[in-house]
């Protein structure tokens, strides 16, 4: 691993600071550091500076109401979401999700902000946050801004981030009563995901009355299925709706083959994960 310059930043603004004054070397955010630190032993990034944001307060905080939904700061550790009993309660899928973390040692380092702005379309916590619909909250020289998930990725490991600018929380609106489902496929327990599905549904009087479809490894960034949520809205949900949600999912992905499997393996595995994820979202609100 290479010399670098390492700074521990106690205010976001003193952050934003040393990111702009560093933004050509380039500087490196550590936040968890299970990604970043792997990457510069193996030489993948060779950052001259590293700019530590554990030690600023605000970025550890996790907070939850009714009224403003889960906030979750860029500090906050996948095993936070994992036991917090408020999360499991009102935002199900996204627990589950980071219960896949990794192993319990990365699930105690590993930042969810840090997933997301990682930015693999492999990422366990990402098809759940898509499902929730949530917005990644941007700080930088020009201020604050907000970014709806969906639109925060560019491609693989590219986000919208500018070079100044770093992610101080990803928040989750208020969520009604729902089900959900959350699935994902991988060559072992701790490998990277092949293809991974979340579904989350609200229903009313018997009808579906929103759903979101949160997809990974399946395209160049994380996708939402919105062809195949369409096809829900304002529908009984029964079988053969699902069954053809599942196909409409499968046919708007675009997967690659690599070495762990095939595009076409990947593409039937949408179309399966996609069935089961909203048929366990319609069993929990006894639909089906």
């Amino acid at each position: 691993m290479d010399h670098f310059d390492y700074f521990a930043p106690v205010t976001i603004s003193e952050a934003i600071g040393l990111l702009q004054t560093y933004q050509s070397q380039p500087a490196k955010i550590l936040a968890g550091g299970t990604d970043l630190f792997l990457r510069m032993r193996h030489r993948v990034v060779t950052p001259e500076v590293v700019i530590d944001i554990k030690r600023i307060p605000e970025l550890a905080v996790l907070s939850h109401s009714d009224s403003e939904g889960l906030s979750i700061g860029a500090a906050v550790c996948h095993a936070d979401i994992v036991r917090r009993d408020t999360v499991r309660q009102s935002y199900g899928a996204l627990a589950e999700a980071a219960s896949w973390v990794g192993s319990r040692q990365t699930r105690h380092r590993g930042t969810v902000v840090g997933n997301v702005c990682n930015a693999s379309p492999a990422a366990d916590t990402i098809p759940a946050l898509l499902a929730y619909r949530a917005v990644v909250k941007i700080a930088g020289p020009e201020g604050e801004r907000d970014v709806p998930i969906d639109h925060f990725f560019q491609g693989p490991g590219q986000t919208v981030l500018a070079p100044a600018e770093l992610v101080t929380a990803v928040v989750l609106p208020p969520s009604e009563r729902h089900g959900w489902g959350f699935l994902r496929r991988t060559r072992t327990a701790v490998d990277i995901a092949l293809v991974s599905a979340c579904a989350v549904v609200t229903a009313s009087n018997g009808m579906c009355q929103d759903v979101s479809i949160g997809l990974g490894a399946v395209a160049p960034t994380p996708i939402r299925a919105r062809q195949a949520e369409d096809a829900f809205r304002g529908q009984r949900p029964t079988e053969a709706l699902i069954q053809t949600a599942g196909q409409i999912a499968a046919s708007n992905c675009s997967p690659i083959s690599d070495v762990r499997c095939s595009g076409d393996y990947r593409k039937r595995m949408v179309d399966v994960l996609t069935r089961r994820c909203v048929q366990s979202s319609f069993h929990m609100l006894q639909l089906l």
